[in-house]
């Protein structure tokens, strides 16, 4: 992000939710997104999701500039570049484990048996080869959320993108969870967790803290402070 504004008018105000936003995460890298509610990280992460467009500024996702895409061209990228991981799973409540990964490669176009092989590879990696044939409802809610995070990597994004992903999971789960998404940034995968836990974002290399729309500190949790980049 480089020089980000996103304005809203709301009753015939312009309410700035980011005002000049500079940021820079780099492939590889796992970052905690922290804030205050109203503090622009919520904003934030609908643009690096290609789900919100800046007012002005430019936003560039894996060499291409976001900001000048068409509606089409941002489904396209969040579909093909962008893996999700929500809160709440919104996994498809009657259909299987495997079918839900299979959900955003049909979008894609993959062909039927590369992408069972592709979602049975996903369902592996999380550790769920025994669990492909049941649905939600007969998933606990940690192996719920180790579903989402299969659907997120099964077409190999250039990011993950998580909001609050262990909000709705114990302590436990959330500690099994953190530890995959440390495993698949060992692997070279580019996280992006946005949270208000203290002890999640602790996990990530960086923490990067929102307020009053701007970026307020940006620290890596195991060196001196990173000076913020522009891209």
């Amino acid at each position: 992000m480089h020089s980000v504004v996103r304005q809203y008018v709301v009753g015939g105000e312009v309410i700035n939710a980011l005002n000049g936003v500079d940021l820079t995460i780099q492939r590889g890298e796992m970052v905690a997104i922290m804030g205050p509610s109203g503090s622009g990280k919520s904003t934030a992460m609908n643009i690096i999701g290609c789900l919100d467009k800046p007012t002005s500024g430019t936003y560039v996702l894996d060499g291409y500039d976001v900001s000048t895409l068409t509606d089409d061209q941002q489904a396209y990228m969040r579909n093909t570049k962008i893996g999700f991981v929500f809160q709440n799973y919104n996994l498809l409540p009657r259909t299987t484990a495997l079918e839900n990964v299979e959900l955003p490669m049909m979008y894609a176009g993959v062909p039927v048996r590369e992408r069972r092989h592709r979602a049975m590879e996903a369902l592996a990696r999380v550790g769920l080869e025994h669990r492909m044939g049941n649905r939600p409802n007969e998933l606990s809610g940690g192996q719920q959320q180790r579903v989402s995070i299969a659907r997120a990597i099964v077409n190999h994004p250039v990011l993950i993108l998580a909001d609050e992903p262990t909000g709705a999971l114990d302590s436990h789960s959330t500690e099994e969870l953190l530890h995959l998404f440390e495993g698949l940034h060992q692997q070279g995968q580019t996280i992006l967790i946005v949270t208000h836990e203290p002890d999640v974002a602790a996990h990530a290399k960086r923490v990067v803290r929102f307020r009053d729309g701007k970026v307020e500190s940006d620290t890596s949790t195991t060196a001196d402070p990173i000076t913020k980049e522009t891209s």
